[in-house]
């Protein structure tokens, strides 16, 4: 087998595998997360009036949030929190920090 073949072969080390648990020495962001994954929310940062916007959407700590869809480039993004639909931007999801629960795969750097 030529060492490409097996390569290709070997199991990834990524977190492309639904079934395997998050790193916790890692922090991810919401903006990371890929379509059709879920993820629980551990923090919300930003600058005060950004931060008490996004808490009064209900991306508040500890609640699930699942990534629907993404606009074709990327922003805004498509998320169901607390049974409801809502869209933010990519600079927004990007002060969420999460925990992976489902992961359909986490998006590159």
């Amino acid at each position: 087998m030529t060492a490409a073949l097996q390569a290709s072969v070997q199991p990834s080390t990524s977190l492309t595998s639904g079934t395997r648990p998050a790193d916790p020495s890692v922090d991810h962001t919401l903006d990371q997360l890929a379509t059709g994954s879920s993820a629980t929310l551990l923090a919300v940062r930003g600058e005060a009036g950004i931060r008490r916007r996004l808490l009064e959407m209900g991306l508040c700590p500890g609640m699930v949030v699942e990534v629907l869809r993404r606009a074709p480039l990327g922003d805004p993004i498509e998320l169901r929190v607390r049974g409801y639909l809502l869209s933010v931007r990519a600079d927004q999801a990007r002060l969420i920090t999460i925990s992976p629960i489902s992961i359909a795969r986490i998006a590159g750097p």
